[in-house]
């Protein structure tokens, strides 16, 4: 199964970093407001360059005067799955993806619908789907630290 990591990420700003394993990249979006289990609570994603694989791993400092100095946490993390009648490049490459998750904080199904193709960076909608996991608790303050170290970022 393909693997996902939701990076907390203190640069200019504190934003969620989603990344999907497709293919041998890590297809990434910024999500400012981080992921919702609210499906009432449609979050942006602006998708970014790809990451290598080795990214899902990263938790630590990127140094001043690098691209998006600052602190990563991993906040959530694990594998997901996708309707294997619908390849998950084809449905990234139609702008509707529809996954499984199963991460330690990130459970169910969530869709990524791209709202436009005209302008980069493109942006995406994502949004949890009615599943026996959703709940109306903000999971960013109730679980906000790192499944790896327990770190925190303020």
């Amino acid at each position: 199964m393909p693997k996902f990591v939701v990076q907390k990420h203190k640069a200019k700003t504190i934003h969620y970093d989603f990344r999907l394993q497709i293919g041998l990249v890590l297809k990434s979006w910024v999500i400012p407001k981080g992921p919702s289990l609210d499906p009432l609570k449609k979050r942006l994603a602006i998708e970014v360059e790809d990451h290598d694989l080795s990214y899902i791993h990263f938790e630590g400092e990127i140094p001043e005067g690098h691209y998006g100095a600052g602190e990563v946490i991993i906040w959530d993390g694990g594998k997901y799955s996708f309707n294997e009648n619908s390849p998950i490049e084809e449905q990234y490459k139609n702008g509707n993806i529809e996954i499984e998750l199963y991460g330690k904080k990130l459970k169910g199904k969530f869709k990524l619908i791209k709202m436009d193709w005209d302008e980069k960076p493109y942006k995406w909608l994502l949004m949890k789907k009615h599943d026996k996991y959703i709940t109306g608790k903000d999971i960013l303050k109730e679980k906000p630290g790192s499944i790896i170290s327990l770190r925190r970022i303020n």
